[in-house]
């Protein structure tokens, strides 16, 4: 590598060299005519050869020139068939977002449409997936998670927007909540401090009759949509349920401390496919949440 010449040099020689004409290379080139004949003669002067003769006012290619010509002409054709490529590669290749069952089904696959309308270069694949997350042993390139736990310090965590959480139930059993009525509270194993957070949060009490366990929030969820009693109640994974009237949340919501957050095992640089997902992320949490707690007062 220390031997080539400049790569600049070379791009100069082969304009030349297509054209056999010092005039139009620096046009193709956008610089003075001058600006080539001396790249052309250190050209020479570096290679120790004669790449052009002069004569009549033109150039014409020496069997040297000739031979560094079809040389720069392969070189030139490689690098660009290669950056295109790499190109074309960095464009379609899909981010893998690992994302928290619940918030995935409930909130983000409904809304991924509008992210695709605004960047459709972008393919999302989403993975369902919570807790650690080790970038190193897996194809995913973001997370999507709520810091209840600690994750890798050598990470790069954004925050989306701070969780908020309250009560909610069908319209129907609205009254007996407001009244404080003894009811059935809804618990899931994934969030087993919801309800005690809530109301510590609010110094409000629920009474209850009977309460029932689930395994994962989505399934809480369905529960309470059925019929069987109050839960506890993301407003990031209600948003549709609420719009359509389908459930209330009688108490509004709360900030419970916690956060969700997009993660990255790789910095986030300006203009990258990572970061407009961020940027549009950042945008639709706040949105949800402005949306949603106006709602609830209107309500």
């Amino acid at each position: 590598m220390k031997n080539l010449p400049s790569l600049n040099a070379l791009r100069v020689f082969e304009s030349a060299a297509r054209y056999q004409s010092l005039v139009k290379a620096s046009e193709e080139l956008f610089v003075t005519q001058g600006a080539v004949s001396r790249q052309i003669r250190q050209l020479e002067a570096t290679l120790g050869v004669i790449l052009f003769e002069r004569r009549n006012r033109g150039i014409f290619l020496t069997s040297a020139g000739e031979k560094l010509k079809q040389a720069c002409q392969q070189a030139f054709g490689l690098l660009t068939l290669t950056i295109d490529e790499l190109q074309q590669t960095s464009q379609l290749t899909p981010l893998v977002v690992s994302c928290e069952p619940t918030i995935m089904m409930k909130w983000l696959i409904p809304k991924l449409m509008i992210f695709k309308t605004e960047h459709p270069d972008i393919e999302i694949h989403l993975v369902s997936g919570g807790g650690h997350i080790d970038f190193s042993r897996s194809s995913v390139n973001l997370a999507i998670r709520r810091n209840d736990f600690f994750w890798n310090k050598r990470y790069i965590a954004e925050q989306l927007g701070r969780e908020w959480i309250g009560p909610i139930c069908l319209p129907k059993a609205e009254e007996h909540v407001i009244t404080h009525q003894p009811i059935t509270l809804l618990h899931t194993h994934t969030r087993p401090e919801a309800w005690n957070d809530w109301m510590s949060g609010v110094k409000q009490i629920i009474h209850k009759q009977h309460e029932h366990w689930f395994e994962h929030f989505y399934i809480l969820l369905e529960a309470v949509m059925a019929g069987h009693g109050i839960g506890i109640s993301s407003i990031y994974m209600i948003e549709q349920e609420l719009s359509d009237k389908r459930i209330n949340a009688p108490y509004g919501f709360i900030p419970d401390g916690s956060a969700y957050y997009l993660i990255s095992p790789e910095i986030f640089k300006a203009d990258t496919p990572q970061t407009l997902f961020l940027e549009w992320l950042k945008k639709a949490f706040h949105e949800t949440h402005t949306r949603l707690t106006d709602f609830c007062h209107q309500s």
